[in-house]
């Protein structure tokens, strides 16, 4: 944001229609990978009703209105959980379409990340939902431990706990490795 561009609490007041056009593609981002690029659309426009109607919560001293817009659509995405871990398993259960490239390398590294997919769905769809929503945050929508705190409500403390404890079952579920060895990349990406 250019210095001469109103920060997020002045759009709050003033331009609604402005903030949405701001933060719209992040959001949908978020939830498209959480619950998929249909429910996202819809869920998009909910999160933003919301934070229209609720305006008057958000806090003027934060100029930064994103970590409370994820707040919402975390809330949001909470409501759809079912569908989330029924699209987890159908996402394990459907492995990736093959490469038309043959090359040997390529294939031990598709072997590896189908391998990989599916123990990952399967520890993210056992995690907690806190865990689970710390994580991905994180990892996903690259937000700070701080910018976490605000969008769930929670002290900064709680979400390097459920970070740590999601990172723990992680590295069980993938036999005791580093979760974020080249796993971060399947999460950004899956």
């Amino acid at each position: 944001m250019r210095s001469s561009e109103p920060d997020d609490a002045a759009l709050i007041r003033t331009d609604f229609a402005a903030l949405f056009d701001r933060h719209a593609p992040h959001i949908h981002r978020y939830l498209a990978r959480r619950l998929g690029a249909q429910v996202a659309d819809d869920l998009v426009a909910e999160t933003f009703l919301t934070a229209f109607r609720r305006r008057g919560t958000f806090r003027p001293e934060q100029s930064d209105a994103r970590p409370w817009l994820y707040g919402i659509a975390t809330h949001l995405v909470a409501q759809h959980r079912r569908d989330e871990v029924r699209r987890l398993r159908l996402h394990q259960a459907v492995p990736p379409m093959p490469d038309a490239i043959c090359h040997a390398d390529q294939v031990a590294s598709d072997v590896t990340a189908a391998a990989l997919r599916g123990l990952l769905t399967t520890a993210l769809a056992a995690l907690a939902d806190g865990d689970r929503d710390v994580l991905l945050l994180i990892v996903q929508e690259e937000l700070t431990y701080e910018q976490v705190a605000i969008a769930l409500d929670i002290p900064v403390g709680t979400v390097r706990s459920r970070l740590h404890r999601a990172r723990g079952a992680l590295r069980a579920a993938l036999g005791g490795s580093n979760p974020l060895t080249g796993v971060e990349e399947e999460i950004r990406h899956g």
